[in-house]
């Protein structure tokens, strides 16, 4: 159980590191409402790292949310029944997502190095560099599919044991 934390406190600290790009991203919007509507001075970079800072932030903050029991969940039909009857659930809930995550992670790879090898950039007048987004990608979904493992250890034992305390310790 000590690995399974592990990754929970990295995932934690990634989901914590992660949340200050909303703070940047605002910053930038803000900058460019005020230099647009004010100066009558639009800028051409402003929309497309936007888009990059919050497609980042979305994809690098799956782990930490799951982690958090954020993600959407119907609980009506989830956690109506006994320990054991939840956990099966959330078995067969991560098993999909590792599925996914497995699959995402191995495309998200060559997306990745293809992007890097071959200097792919966007449409936009900036020419932005497409690798950044690709690795934000790989790392955010490789990170959901390690802790969807580790959600899966968890209810596995849960399942066998319900009274085992597989609880995250020191986690927010």
């Amino acid at each position: 159980m000590a690995l399974l934390a592990w990754i929970d406190r990295i995932n934690s600290t990634l989901g914590r590191l992660v949340s200050f790009l909303i703070w940047i991203g605002i910053a930038i919007i803000v900058w460019e409402v005020i230099a647009r509507y004010v100066f009558n001075a639009p800028s051409v970079w402003a929309q497309g790292y936007t888009q990059r800072l919050f497609a980042s932030y979305f994809i690098l903050i799956g782990a930490f949310t799951l982690i958090q029991g954020g993600h959407v969940r119907v609980d009506l039909l989830l956690n109506t029944r006994s320990p054991r009857w939840n956990a099966f659930t959330d078995l067969l809930n991560v098993t999909v997502l590792v599925i996914w995550g497995a699959a995402l992670t191995y495309e998200g790879w060559f997306y990745f190095e293809e992007a890097w090898q071959f200097g792919d950039r966007d449409d936009s007048a900036l020419g932005h560099p497409m690798w950044p987004v690709h690795l934000a990608l790989f790392l955010g979904v490789a990170m959901i599919t390690v802790q969807g493992v580790v959600e899966f250890i968890r209810s596995a034992v849960l399942m066998v044991r319900p009274d085992v305390d597989v609880k995250r310790r020191g986690i927010v």
